[in-house]
């Protein structure tokens, strides 16, 4: 018998809750995970027990006074959450004491909590942070309609469940369970954890649905740049600069993160409430533009991943659960990758070809459809299909990882209009310029939208691609645009490397096909991307 249970003298809570392991304690109760007899359910258990609370404090003195405060909190919180009902929500089964034990009785929710993922893996990919926080947004809407603020939201009260579910944990309560953050504190102190606390909160104790809405943004901020926004030695030098000072921009440590997103933490940090959005709803229509469409990508992309993935209810809303990655057939992605490096050196294109294609719904299972490896896997797979000639099969593997990377750090993300130019390269290959052009425009014009934004563009790039647009409008038999396209190129390419150059005698004899004083097929052969 454990410490936990001998203090507890029971095993069994009601009369018919069964108390299996203990989940988490703190100086003012536990979690337990535990069995509904009655149901055969799995459940947890939160109890609250007057002479842990006394025996645990320290030494300090708790009158009966703060115990039955305590208590009236306690059911409070089951009485709220017994109202609530939305899937990111935690669902109440029952409550009540049990001699000197309070308890209540919840749906155990599997998965990992989001401080442990980025306890683990550091900063989010912006999708995913954006899945999360619009899925939070759904369930604060309802939590604020009670009306009820939640008052302690943070990573570690934030659970993602293996099908990419978010489900809020704690109204009320729930830092009842960490000793050195209590919710039940004495009275004059204030409710919450300093490193997600508003400003207002810190300093009068009073918070509102913009408080939470503030958390959110710490939240956010941390799944962004893979910590809270401030540190300190103490609780109280945390509180002040939430009060005090600003946090540093999330581009500032994560330039790849969009825009849009950036302005939208700044907004949900304001030390103003009223400078904040003005609820969880307006939040998530801000996120909107972010979020993934729903799509029917790729079968591997329903299996199970590593990690759960909150971006999967967007993409797949209504897929059934997903499937163990275990059961996917396939050779191991890594042989794979060294024996088609092997192959490919001795120029045996298609058999390369043929044994990454069979090992990329193994990888896209084990990691993720868009994780690291599986795109380094599908860019081997894209140039060995090029090589082989299958122009149209290498540019559908572009086209996959450009969309991956757009979905992960932005649409002008510079390896996603990289992957974008290669893919429209294989159109030109496989003879279809005019989906090659529309392709190529699309990619300068991120370059010009990364440009106005103030990020980092490679010209040498840019200039590339200019040229290769020129190319396309001369073979879909456009010579005034292609004119009106080459000539400016070709005076930028002769300031940066004078007029001897060979991009510049390419660009001139791009020029001269153009304006037909060249014979038919006159200039360089298409460019190598």
């Amino acid at each position: 018998m454990t410490d936990a249970q001998h203090l507890l003298g029971e095993r069994t809570i009601g009369g018919r809750y069964r108390l299996d392991s203990l989940i988490g304690k703190g100086g003012m109760g536990q979690v337990w995970a535990g069995t509904d007899l009655r149901l055969g359910r799995q459940v947890a258990v939160k109890l609250l027990r007057d002479d842990l609370v006394s025996s645990t404090t320290g030494g300090a003195v708790t009158s009966s006074l703060d115990l039955a405060d305590q208590g009236a909190r306690f059911e409070r919180e089951y009485r709220i959450t017994a109202r609530l009902d939305h899937p990111g929500l935690v669902t109440v089964f029952d409550a009540g004491t049990d001699g000197r034990h309070h308890y209540m009785v919840m749906q155990r929710v599997e998965g990992l909590t989001l401080a442990d993922l980025i306890a683990e893996n550091g900063a989010l990919p912006p999708l995913w942070a954006v899945s999360v926080v619009a899925q939070l947004c759904a369930a604060l809407a309802v939590v604020h309609s009670v009306p009820v603020v939640h008052r302690d939201l943070k990573p570690g009260n934030v659970m993602l469940r293996p099908d990419g579910r978010v489900v809020l944990l704690d109204l009320g309560i729930a830092s009842a369970f960490e000793p050195e953050l209590s919710t039940l504190t004495r009275t004059g102190h204030p409710v919450g954890t300093p490193a997600y606390m508003a400003p207002e909160q810190a300093m009068t104790g009073r918070a509102d649905a913009r408080s939470d809405l503030y958390a959110l943004g710490c939240t956010l901020y941390a799944m962004l740049t893979g910590d809270a926004p401030f540190h300190g030695p103490t609780p109280l030098a945390v509180m002040t600069q939430h009060v005090s000072q600003p946090p540093r921009p999330v581009r500032q440590l994560r330039p790849e993160v969009p825009a849009l997103l950036d302005q939208l933490v700044a907004a949900l940090l304001a030390k103003d409430p009223a400078a904040r959005p003005g609820s969880a709803e307006q939040v998530y229509r801000q996120l909107l533009p972010l979020l993934p469409a729903s799509s029917a990508d790729g079968e591997a992309a329903l299996r199970a991943t590593a990690l759960p993935d909150p971006s999967r209810p967007f993409r797949h809303p209504s897929a059934p659960p997903p499937r163990p990655f275990a059961a996917v057939p396939g050779p191991d992605p890594a042989e794979a990758a060294e024996r088609a490096s092997g192959l490919y050196e001795a120029r045996r294109y298609g058999e390369a070809a043929a044994l990454l294609a069979a090992a990329l719904p193994r990888a896209a299972a084990e990691h993720g459809a868009t994780a690291s490896p599986v795109r380094d896997l599908r860019r081997m797979h894209a140039r060995v299909l090029m090589d082989d000639r299958q122009y149209l099969r290498a540019r559908d593997e572009f086209q996959l990882l450009a969309r991956a990377y757009a979905a992960e750090r932005g649409p002008d993300d510079v390896e996603a209009l990289d992957c974008a130019t290669r893919a429209a390269d294989c159109l030109a290959r496989a003879g279809e310029p005019a989906a090659a052009l529309a392709g190529c425009r699309e990619v300068l014009a991120g370059y010009e939208r990364r440009r106005s934004q103030g990020l980092p563009v490679d010209q040498d790039r840019v200039f590339r691609v200019r040229q290769r647009v020129g190319e396309l409008l001369v073979a879909v038999h456009d010579p005034a645009a292609s004119q009106a396209l080459l000539l400016p190129l070709w005076h930028d390419l002769e300031r940066l490397y004078g007029p001897h150059h060979p991009r510049v005698a390419e660009v001139r004899g791009l020029l001269a096909a153009a304006s037909g004083t060249a014979p038919a097929g006159f200039g360089p052969p298409p460019p190598t991307w």
